[in-house]
């Protein structure tokens, strides 16, 4: 599915109030001994609710203590995000569609008016991660704990940080509403930019400027950083409430760490086919596959015979129908895989074994 990126460009604060109905729960009974013995039901099942709910209230309380002095706001020259403290050296992770295309960044933390200066480590767009570095940091810099998203479970209620609309240090609460999702990203051109797997969905509101931030369950780690919001087209393109997406823990470490040891991402894991495509309609105007439009020399297809001009209809089992669905059945597979390309050349259909490369 395609979503968009959650770019930040705030230049007011729309402040929203919130109204909060009480529902009254009331009980009849046609006896004096039925009535007291509904008392003092009731009286039994009070204080254990409201006991419920200052656990939980309490439980919140004590992730929001532990983690959001982990989250922060970086601020480029146009753009604006969040990112989360990744070490006591004062590398931060964040979005590359927070960084862009800029070297150096002003980085706010929790509850905090001071501000740091940062720099870029290595952005890897790909995968819509990047790392930064605090020039200074503070003492006390505390890192988030990152925890196993494969564990995540839908269901499991969570927390969402992060600068919303320049509004830092910012909590909303959801769920993870569902896992494993494969998420192609849109592009300011128009077109399509990251294709990530294994996304966490979740219902804690996502909004501009939470980019780069914390996806937290209530042990109190980070499972996700929040990347995407869903769009709907009823909605004139906009964000649908509700519908937002962060990259798995497990993917931003894996990311990380590499940068941060390395300067640069050295193994990707992610499937490459080694071709430059577009996406061709048929003579109803609809998607019918992926045009090759550059063989890249050496890589998979160029070693299964695929040419420019040769149109992709079908990889693996699955049917190719445009650019976005051939990135998405390749995020399904890992450097390595074999499979089996299904194209159309000069009106003849055909197939090749692949064995497929790395991005």
């Amino acid at each position: 599915m395609d979503a968009r990126r959650l770019r930040a460009r705030c230049s007011a604060v729309t402040a929203i109030a919130l109204v909060c109905c009480l529902g009254l729960l009331c009980a009849c009974s046609s006896s004096s001994s039925t009535r007291e013995k509904e008392d003092a039901t009731t009286q039994a099942v009070v204080p254990r609710t409201v006991g419920a709910a200052d656990d939980l209230q309490d439980g919140y309380l004590k992730v929001i203590k532990d983690v959001l002095p982990s989250v922060v706001q970086i601020q480029g020259q146009s753009d604006l995000g969040s990112g989360v403290v990744y070490d006591d050296q004062g590398h931060i992770v964040t979005n590359a569609h927070v960084v862009g295309d800029e070297k150096t960044f002003t980085v706010t933390t929790a509850n905090s008016e001071k501000q740091f200066t940062a720099d870029l480590v290595s952005s890897y767009p790909q995968q819509d991660l990047a790392v930064i570095k605090l020039a200074d940091p503070p003492d006390g810099l505390r890192a988030a704990k990152f925890g196993d998203s494969s564990k995540a479970e839908v269901g499991q209620i969570v927390l969402a940080m992060g600068s919303p609309l320049g509004l830092s240090s910012s909590v909303t609460q959801g769920i993870v509403s569902a896992t494993g999702r494969t998420v192609t990203e849109g592009s300011d051109d128009g077109g399509t930019g990251a294709t990530i797997a294994n996304m966490v969905q979740t219902s804690a509101a996502i909004n501009p400027g939470n980019s780069g931030g914390a996806l937290v369950n209530l042990d109190s780690e980070v499972i996700g950083v929040p990347t995407l919001a869903a769009t709907d087209p009823d909605l004139g393109g906009s964000a649908a409430p509700g519908i937002g997406f962060a990259i798995p823990a497990s993917t931003v470490k894996t990311i990380a760490d590499q940068i941060v040891q390395d300067g640069r991402v050295t193994d990707s894991g992610r499937a490459a086919l080694g071709i430059t495509g577009r996406t061709v309609v048929n003579d109803d105007l609809r998607a019918a596959g992926v045009a090759v439009v550059e063989v890249q020399s050496g890589g998979a297809a160029d070693k299964a015979g695929l040419e420019s001009g040769d149109i992709i209809t079908r990889l693996g089992d699955t049917d190719i129908t445009t650019i976005t669905s051939l990135s998405e059945a390749l995020a399904a597979d890992k450097p390595g895989d074999r499979t089996t390309v299904t194209y159309t050349r000069d009106g003849s259909e055909k197939k090749a074994d692949v064995t497929l490369g790395e991005q």
